[in-house]
């Protein structure tokens, strides 16, 4: 089973102590059980009613235990914006990554098929796809470190070839995110500030040079970068996050709760702002927040100027007329404190009671609650009214922001570069296969990054588990046999070579009929006997057979021909068609094929293809007594070979009776019209594969197309059998 997103991604979240069936556990069971009732509604004033009463069942788990409550409110918040508020797809342009919807630097396709940036990836922004919602990593994953992060070669070809400006500006985001990890804020400030003199436009810049700002404590200008990319950007959910963190650090709690709701309104996967979500709320839960005395929390002095948490449906006109860009504030004083502590029962009382008040009285105000913070004066109080309607930023000489009043405008020019490609850009051989140098027909990217057909890349692995340019190991990929087509490079070959690509699938059709056919140039599987209505399971490990077998099942037809050996002409002139019934396939690539015997054949033709042999062929049916007399005798006899084969099969030792049933099955049934099958009675094939004769006196019965000479080789047979029994 998929792990939790939490786990998938390794959160620093403690395990849950104690055994499986606790009462704890219990109590969580049935605390998930009471709010995931609440959900679909959107109940949310319920919902956390029951958070509370959940209390009497004993303590929270932990902030994971707290999922469907951040769902809940997820959901609430969502719904109060209003339609319309809904995710945007971010800029436009052939290659843009499927998280931040910004330019594919570094490009990385994740098992799915969807391709994120690497910055997106290594940050661990989200457990699951966006497009698709499947993991990101696979199951029991703890980090990107067990899955190393490739960048894919053929996207990664393009993107420097077609946008060389936008994958330096990637690479030179990658130089800051190490300054950053390394804390080195101060040389990252500097560098992101020389490259926004240069570039300033580039708002992924910003984000850095905000990141630099909160290493070094200065808080206040933080937030200004933030607030500008989201004034520009009101739909990028990692922005809002950001912010949120700041807050959070600074102490304000209130407000950064409500950022990492607008943050997973936007993106309900983005797994930090549900964990930090639901550390909040566990803090808001616990007992030791609901055993302190209203008089020390902060929330109740008539300084704050944090917005109130709203849950009631009074308020829902209120929620609908927030904007994105920046929070706002219902009422109260122009002064933000920073709140010490965290949330706890008092402030949802508090926001329950006074929220009704709060919106006659006075009304939304839209008043910015950023906080003035520095290293040196954390503590300061902000008295500012700004409105983003209202202003805008533009980056100084020194890095720093100065605030422009509306009407006023700037060079800058927003509009991003990597829209179009220009046509003598466009080159059929960047989206040729390295396997089969012909234009890629459903392309899939290996884990070390490259790319192949998928038909091309399965016929490699059919030999050796690695991969065929790098000679990378691959055996998880192969085990887990998820080849997903790589969509952006698929949607890349539609765009830009459909007439190519109408070419390669009419070839891929022609090739595809010709393996369809069941008289001409029919698979052969050289191996051993096989016989109408009888099991016949395989083991297929050759390569050569790999890829009949796939063949087989990706065309439709499963079916394929079987034949024994032949020392002169390579396999038998007579066989019997295989219907695959189910294929079980092993980690290594091997795998289990369960079949089941059809109709007889006589080969006209021997060919080869791709190392398996073929044939043209013929079908063969038994010729129909059509005299009633004739009929008579044949009746007759064979319900005595039946009397007679019963006899024998009854007379076998109990051990090889056994494994007779547990192979092949049991006898079937006698057949009240001996004629109506093409091939004859059904009992007559399962008694020929279960006598141990040798296969070419079984190959000659097989060919035979007269059920009476049938009976009578049969009868001589169950006749010398029967003699050493008696004896």
């Amino acid at each position: 089973a998929a792990s939790s997103p939490a786990a998938a991604v390794g959160s620093e979240l403690p395990p849950e102590p104690g055994g499986s069936g606790g009462p704890g556990e219990e109590a969580d069971e049935e605390r998930e059980l009471l709010l995931a009732r609440l959900v679909p509604a959107s109940r949310l004033k319920e919902a956390v009613g029951a958070s509370l009463a959940s209390l009497c069942l004993g303590p929270l788990g932990g902030a994971q235990r707290l999922g469907t409550l951040v769902d809940c409110l997820v959901l609430n918040y969502r719904l109060r914006q209003g339609p319309g508020r809904g995710r945007e797809r971010g800029a436009e342009g052939p290659l843009r990554c499927c998280g931040c919807g910004r330019f594919l630097g570094e490009p990385v396709t994740v098992p799915c098929g969807h391709t994120y940036c690497r910055r997106c990836l290594r940050r661990e922004l989200r457990a699951r796809c966006r497009r698709c919602r499947d993991w990101l990593l696979p199951a029991g994953g703890t980090s990107t470190a067990a899955a190393p992060l490739r960048t894919s070669v053929v996207l990664n070809r393009l993107a420097e070839k077609w946008f060389p400006g936008e994958c330096e500006r990637a690479r030179a985001g990658t130089r800051l995110e190490e300054l950053l990890a390394q804390g080195r804020f101060r040389e990252a400030l500097g560098a992101a500030n020389q490259a926004l003199r240069a570039d300033s436009s580039d708002l992924m810049l910003r984000i850095y040079r905000a990141e630099s700002y909160v290493g070094l404590q200065e808080y206040k200008t933080a937030i200004e970068d933030l607030n500008f990319v989201i004034s520009k950007m009101p739909n990028w959910p990692e922005v809002y996050f950001q912010k949120g963190k700041v807050l959070q650090d600074s102490g304000f709690v209130g407000d950064a709760l409500q950022l990492f709701l607008q943050c997973l309104a936007l993106d309900e996967d983005f797994l930090p702002a549900k964990l930090e979500v639901e550390k909040i709320l566990c803090d808001v839960l616990s007992p030791e927040k609901l055993g302190e005395s209203l008089k020390e929390s902060a929330w109740n002095s008539p300084h704050i100027r944090n917005k109130p948490f709203i849950l009631g449906s009074d308020m829902t006109a209120s929620y609908c007329n927030l904007e994105l860009c920046p929070l706002q504030s219902l009422g109260g004083s122009d002064v933000l404190e920073p709140v010490s502590g965290g949330l706890n029962r008092a402030q949802s009382a508090h926001a329950l009671n006074s929220t009704k008040d709060l919106a006659k009285e006075d009304g939304l105000k839209r008043v910015s609650s950023e906080p003035l913070l520095s290293g040196q004066g954390k503590g300061a109080l902000l008295k500012r009214k700004l409105s983003f309607s209202e202003q805008d930023t533009v980056v100084c000489e020194d890095g720093r922001n100065k605030h422009k009043k509306q009407g006023e405008s700037t060079k800058r020019n927003m509009t991003l570069t990597f829209g179009t490609i220009p046509g003598e850009l466009i080159d059929v051989s960047d989206f040729e296969c390295s396997l089969c140098m012909r234009l890629f027909f459903e392309p899939v990217t290996t884990p070390c990054g490259h790319t192949f057909c998928k038909g091309c890349l399965e016929r490699c692995l059919d030999h050796a588990p690695q991969c065929p340019l790098c000679k990378e190991s691959l055996k998880e990929y192969l085990a887990s046999r998820k080849y997903s087509i790589t969509e952006l490079l698929e949607e890349l070959i539609i765009k830009y070579l459909s007439d190519e690509l109408f070419e390669r699938k009419r070839i891929h059709a022609e090739e595809t009929a010709e393996h369809s056919n069941l008289t001409k140039n029919v698979p052969m599987f050289v191996c051993t006997m096989a016989y109408p209505t009888v099991p016949c399971p395989l083991h297929v490990f050759e390569p050569r057979y790999r890829l009949m077998i796939r063949r087989s099942m990706e065309t439709g037809t499963k079916q394929f021909g079987m034949c024994i050996s032949d020392s002169q002409n390579g396999f038998a002139d007579f066989g019997c068609m295989l219907q695959i019934r189910n294929v079980h396939f092993l980690p290594d690539g091997r795998s289990v094929v369960d079949t089941i015997g059809g109709k007889r054949f006589r080969v006209l033709r021997r060919g080869m293809k791709d190392g398996y042999c073929t044939a043209d062929i013929e079908y063969l049916e038994d010729v129909k007594v059509a005299d009633e007399e004739e009929l008579k005798k044949l009746r007759e006899l064979h319900n005595f070979v039946y009397n007679q084969a019963c006899s024998w099969f009854q007379n076998l030792r109990n051990k090889f009776r056994t494994q007779i049933l547990q192979h092949f099955g049991p006898m079937p049934e006698r057949e009240e019209n001996i004629q109506a099958m093409p091939n004859g009675p059904a009992w007559c094939w399962w008694l020929l594969a279960v006598l141990p004769v040798d296969p070419r006196y079984q190959l000659s019965v097989l060919s035979m197309m007269s059920l009476k000479d049938r009976l009578i080789k049969i009868q001589h047979i169950l006749t010398y059998f029967s003699r050493d029994q008696s004896k």
